[in-house]
């Protein structure tokens, strides 16, 4: 696994796309999101079916069709900067195949920004386009509205991405330790095991280090998951785990003892609460750069920054 190419980083200005390739928009969170982002000197642009209902699935922003339109639109748009999702939910991997993929590499290297569902466009835009993204707050997610940590390192990583160069976990789980060096990848577990067997996916975190997380996903489930990334290889030569949030998945105990069993005999490191995803104050990371991960430190050092 090798690192990717970085996409610049975003400068006073600079106009950004703000997307819904998944769950329905609430419009009173998406204004509120605007205002922050125009307090950072950015220029977002919502794209036409942001706020649109699907007229048969309610879980969903719009019409396949609509929402990949979008989607394509803002990324080869020559002004547009960066593309911010609004909110995850489920849908991503609905509208995926609908994007031109020769026409949005042509569009050149920009910011991909979202996570959750959208775990299926970082995976996309590793194997497709080659491109770093990153993992963290969306634009309505009432988390990033309301946690003034979230909108600080989200900030930072934008504009001064040098200044992120060490991620600090905010939590001190440690359930392997050890050190590892490899290439950032991951996200919601559950879409990284609904990739598999689908086209151009990614075959394998050989190499990596695979950050992941999730929400309303039970121990039970969990076990499913990373047993069935188990069973296929998908986890086979993997450098290093890191655990994010696991919101509304019962009892850490619970979940502690499935990953102990499930990923402890991998012989890797594997560090617990890192403090990115479907929580509180949630770091944004980058997906696709070298990096070392120190278990129990409760680092992830880039090699370089996340963007150029």
């Amino acid at each position: 696994m090798k690192p990717l190419i970085r996409p610049a980083r975003l400068v006073p200005g600079a106009r950004v796309a703000v997307v819904a390739p998944s769950g329905p928009v609430v419009e009173e969170r998406l204004q509120t999101g605007l205002d922050i982002l125009r307090g950072w000197d950015l220029d977002p642009v919502v794209a036409p079916h942001v706020l649109d209902r699907h007229p048969e699935f309610p879980y969903l922003a719009g019409t396949d069709a609509d929402r990949a339109a979008d989607f394509q639109a803002a990324w080869c748009d020559p002004d547009t900067a960066a593309v911010f999702c609004a909110r995850g939910g489920y849908g991503s991997q609905r509208m995926t195949d609908l994007l031109d993929w020769d026409a949005l590499r042509a569009a050149g290297p920009k910011v991909l920004l979202g996570f959750s569902d959208i775990t299926a466009l970082h995976e996309a835009f590793a194997a497709r386009l080659g491109l770093v993204t990153l993992h963290g707050p969306m634009a309505s997610a009432v988390d990033f509205l309301k946690n003034a940590r979230a909108q600080e390192h989200l900030r930072a990583t934008l504009f001064e991405p040098e200044k992120v160069l060490t991620i600090e976990s905010t939590g001190r789980g440690v359930l392997v330790p050890g050190r590892a060096r490899g290439v950032t990848l991951g996200g919601c577990v559950s879409l990284l095991a609904a990739e598999l067997g689908t086209p151009r996916a990614r075959s394998g975190a050989a190499g990596g280090l695979l950050l992941i997380e999730d929400i309303g996903e039970e121990a039970y489930r969990l076990d499913r998951i990373l047993t069935q990334l188990l069973r296929a290889g998908w986890l086979d030569s993997v450098a290093g785990i890191a655990l994010g949030s696991w919101k509304h998945c019962g009892p850490y105990e619970a979940l502690r003892a499935v990953f102990a069993d499930r990923l402890g005999g991998l012989g890797v490191p594997v560090v617990e609460d890192f403090g990115f995803g479907h929580c509180e104050g949630a770091l944004t990371i980058p997906f696709g750069v070298m990096a070392e991960l120190d278990a129990e430190a409760g680092t992830l050092t880039l090699d370089e920054p996340a963007l150029a």
